[in-house]
């Protein structure tokens, strides 16, 4: 398999594990920053060029897509979807985890729980939107943001009001989400790949700190997932159609409430915390998922032929069957 892995920086721990892990299984693997390829639009013809030259074959792509550069990743994942090259996270995909409320109104709409969740865009609501998510303290999230940026705590009803409309005047779109004190600052983190829970680990926040992040200084401990939370990562990872995704969980009252979705999760804190080789099953999963996509092709490709060839000999045989023409003399 000739894999090329999107990411911007190859010294990354994510990004070197799955290159050793893809190589270790006899892969050529090539790392490319998505900011060094152009786009070709041409009619019928839908081609990249990576730095001065043209894209060499590829067989499949594993798409590292950081934050700061969603728009211009998702449209080279884009045209390799158009190019027919199987994409392991599609740009739709990508794009749903990447939107906040977009995430959140799918899951629910396949009744998968999630903190209460508001978004609002005037000041005359603000009290209304409290209100539902059962007041402060309450969390403001930004609509697009990772590990923890973009996220922040408001503990009183003027202090969410300062901060919608700071963030309003600059352009912001933000939600207004309900704070789950029970959690105490903890969460679960699962890694999905291939509709299967890998890899799981629970994260506690620092003290005075309410984001559980690693890099945060949050602290990582192995845990068996219950199995009503790897039912629920499972479940999120299918409704934003990712094929490798970090589901974040909250220990709720009644049970497991999705709170984010991560289409490039980490690898660092979760193998080293749970022992998983997580690098390893991303990469067994992208060969299965390129056998499959090979087999598809193939059986459609052979179904063609067939009808093809059926045509070829139905408009042969009506052409031996068509009378002649007759002539008078």
């Amino acid at each position: 398999m000739r894999l090329l892995v999107l990411s911007r920086n190859a010294t990354l721990y994510s990004t070197s594990r799955l290159v050793l892990a893809a190589r270790a299984r006899g892969h050529e693997v090539t790392v490319a920053d998505p900011l060094d390829f152009q786009i070709v639009i041409s009619r019928g013809r839908p081609a990249m060029f990576l730095r001065d030259a043209l894209l060499p074959p590829v067989d499949l792509v594993l798409p590292r897509i950081g934050a700061s550069i969603t728009n211009y990743g998702l449209a080279v994942v884009r045209q390799f979807d158009m190019m027919g090259i199987p994409v392991l996270n599609n740009a739709i995909a990508i794009a749903r985890s990447r939107d906040k409320l977009r995430a959140m109104q799918l899951l629910t709409k396949k009744d998968i729980d999630v903190p209460k969740t508001v978004c609002a865009r005037a000041p005359d609501g603000v009290d209304a939107a409290l209100a539902f998510i059962g007041g402060t303290p309450a969390i403001v999230k930004l609509h697009q943001g990772t590990q923890g940026i973009g996220t922040m705590i408001a503990d009183t009803p003027q202090a969410v009001t300062s901060l919608l409309e700071t963030l309003w005047a600059m352009g912001q779109d933000i939600i207004l989400q309900e704070y789950i004190a029970e959690s105490k600052g903890k969460d679960y983190r699962a890694i999905v790949v291939g509709g299967r829970v890998v890899a799981a680990m629970r994260r506690q926040a620092k003290k005075g700190e309410f984001r559980s992040n690693l890099h945060r200084g949050g602290l990582g401990a192995r845990v068996e997932l219950p199995k009503r939370y790897r039912l629920a990562a499972t479940a999120a990872a299918k409704v934003m159609g990712l094929e490798v995704a970090g589901v974040d969980m909250l220990e709720g009252r009644d049970g497991p409430k999705i709170l984010e979705i991560n289409s490039s999760p980490g690898l660092e804190g979760i193998e080293r915390t749970s022992g998983a080789d997580v690098a390893g099953a991303i990469i067994d999963h992208a060969e299965k998922f390129l056998a499959r996509r090979r087999s598809k092709r193939q059986r459609r490709d052979a179904v063609v032929d067939a009808e093809r060839r059926s045509t070829r000999v139905r408009h042969g045989s009506d052409a031996t069957k068509r009378p002649r023409s007759r002539t008078g003399g």
